[in-house]
């Protein structure tokens, strides 16, 4: 149904006939000469009817809008002053000989041709009409390139592509589970992979040395503009390795795909410890571009009698730190009161700030409620400690250790993106030496990434403290978002078994739901470890995306929910009753009195 692509079609065709399919963009009528703009998914190439063609031109001045649309024509230069060196096919236009309609449409719901402020509730409707604008396209035909390009980098470096089972049995990794009823056994259920992590390890058990695979996984979890549902990693493991070689394989790929597709170079990544990042950065994926730290300024603040301060500055277990933002004084109350706020969605119960007006008056210089609280002397020893400038803004928390670095390391995202203080467009780096454990408020101890994660020294070593045991796990940060992790995985039987009984996981567990592992594990496993990349965060990214539904086809919404599809829905009683399911019946509103 055609010579060539509407974007394809050049001054090399000049004089040339040519036919071509796609979508009416835009019609004009300019004085009897009727003017198309032809789209498809290589891009749009204006055609020309004029009169001597009654019965094209008739059917031409007849379509409207998204009418689908069959054409052949002879190719020509525009004329001198007409022609548009932004368009791929702007040195030309089409003298259009025939024309065949092979579909009508309807009005479209919002406008096609350029951006639109239209709600996403709408676009995400009418996904199918969303994904015609040039924009969205463009971004999943790049989304397409990079796993062509993932690919082939992989499979050059020795790695083959393993499908793992979608239907498999739910395992501890941090998220809930999405459930699959089983018709065939009843009362019993599927769960979705959270990742392919288990059958991963099993397949390098299996002596296939390297695997990858572009996986779909599932979470049932709280959704942000980062997180779905169902999302796409790129999943790799490698047997007889250590952490630099995976690091470096992984890192090499990135790279790679930075240079060709964004020409990009991303240069070097170097290294920082867990502990670092959360002590100067409050956060494990610290956004490198922005120049400010998080300093520990409670030496100044344990023998004063503001209990806000002090009470934390003594207790081993919270923090006070500050943040100085350069030029910060120059921000109103108005906006100091919505980061207080901001920072509140942390946890924090307050966001104490300085000004910074004329730092060689001493305290007078300085602008702020709060150091009547801390005192003149504690207050210059803090401005001294952080390099205070004129101009500049100091801001506190105080409180958990966590909810410091949490609310603080937010607040320097925040305020860096407000003010437009990054120092360059890009900025990689590896997170190591993560812990292997965190403590709940209950006391209790989780895994920091997931159970099967190697840690650092003996099984003995780690049973005896378990806290502050170091694990074998590495991030990929890259403009403050975790692109993958990863770590070099538990291989010895032993050694697992302490973790899962480090977390409180009995013999008895342990058998019924990783029996297979443990099996696994005592047959001659090889030392291995792998990493996850997002590859929806990966292509958000580089495509400068606000959000991951700007890269994923058909994504869900903030709710997860599918208002295209209207899924999820109910099913009919016969299907629930083949599962063996029954459901509550849903709560009666309370009669009105």
């Amino acid at each position: 149904m055609r010579t060539h692509y509407c974007g394809d079609i050049n001054e090399t065709l000049i004089d040339q006939t040519v036919t071509f399919s796609g979508w009416v963009h835009r019609r004009r009528d300019h004085g009897g000469v009727i003017f198309l703009d032809v789209r498809d998914r290589e891009g749009m190439v204006q055609v020309v009817f004029d009169p001597d063609t009654p019965e094209a031109f008739a059917t031409a001045d007849s379509v409207r809008s998204e009418y689908v649309v069959q054409i052949t024509g002879r190719v020509r230069g525009r004329p001198a002053g007409t022609t548009n060196a932004n368009m791929k096919t702007g040195m030309i236009e089409v003298l259009g000989k025939e024309i065949g309609i092979l579909n009508k449409a309807a009005t479209p719901p919002f406008p096609l041709d350029g951006y639109t402020d239209v709600g996403e509730d709408v676009r995400l409707k009418y996904r199918f009409m969303d994904l015609r604008r040039p924009e969205m396209q463009e971004k999943l035909r790049f989304r397409s390139k990079v796993t062509s390009h993932v690919r082939r980098y992989l499979e050059a470096n020795g790695f083959w592509d393993f499908e793992t089972p979608i239907l498999t049995r739910a395992t501890p990794e941090g998220a809930r589970d999405y459930l699959v009823p089983s018709r065939t056994h009843e009362g019993s259920f599927f769960a979705l992979p959270q990742s392919p992590q288990l059958f991963k390890q099993l397949l390098m058990v299996s002596g296939f040395d390297r695997y990858y695979q572009i996986a779909k996984c599932f979470r049932d979890e709280d959704l942000r503009a980062d997180r779905q549902p169902e999302f796409t990693q790129i999943d790799i493991e490698a047997s007889f390795i250590n952490e630099d070689d995976i690091m470096g394989i992984a890192q090499g790929m990135i790279k790679e795909i930075f240079q060709q597709e964004l020409n990009v170079d991303l240069g070097d990544f170097p290294r920082m410890p867990y502990a670092e990042a959360m002590n100067r950065y409050g956060s494990d994926k610290p956004d490198m571009r922005i120049p400010m730290e998080i300093i520990d300024v409670a030496e100044f603040l344990q023998d004063i009698d503001f209990k806000v301060f002090s009470g934390p500055a003594k207790d081993p277990k919270c923090r006070v730190a500050a943040l100085k933002v350069p030029g910060g004084a120059e921000l109103s109350r108005k906006q100091i009161d919505e980061y207080t706020h901001f920072v509140s969605i942390y946890g924090a119960k307050g966001l104490a700030w300085i000004k910074v007006n004329e730092l060689e008056k001493g305290v007078e210089g300085l602008q702020s409620p709060i150091i009547k609280f801390i005192g003149d002397d504690n207050t210059m020893k803090i401005m001294e400690k952080l390099g205070a400038k004129n101009g500049d803004i100091v801001f506190f928390g105080a409180d958990k250790t966590k909810i410091v670095c949490d609310a603080l390391g937010a607040l320097r995202c925040k305020v860096a993106a407000d003010l437009n203080m990054y120092t360059s467009e890009w900025a990689a780096l590896w997170v190591v030496d993560f812990p292997m454990f965190e403590e709940n408020d209950d006391g209790s101890i989780t895994s920091l990434h997931h159970p099967f994660t190697a840690p650092i020294g003996s099984p003995e070593t780690m049973a005896k403290d378990p806290l502050n045991a170091l694990s074998r796990a590495y991030d990929m940060v890259l403009n403050g978002t975790e692109l993958g992790g990863g770590s070099i995985r538990i291989h010895d039987q032993d050694m697992q078994q302490e973790v899962f009984r480090a977390l409180g996981i009995s013999e008895e567990e342990q058998r019924e739901k990783f029996g297979f592992l443990l099996d696994a594990l005592k047959f001659g496993a090889p030392p291995h470890g792998g990493l996850a990349f997002g590859l929806d965060r990966l292509i958000m990214l580089m495509t400068g995306a606000q959000s991951i539904r700007e890269v994923i086809a058909f994504p869900k919404t903030q709710s997860a929910a599918c208002v295209m599809t209207q899924a999820p829905g109910e099913v009919s009683n016969t299907q629930l009753r083949e599962l063996h399911i029954k459901l509550r019946e849903k709560a009666k509103p309370a009669a009105a009195e």
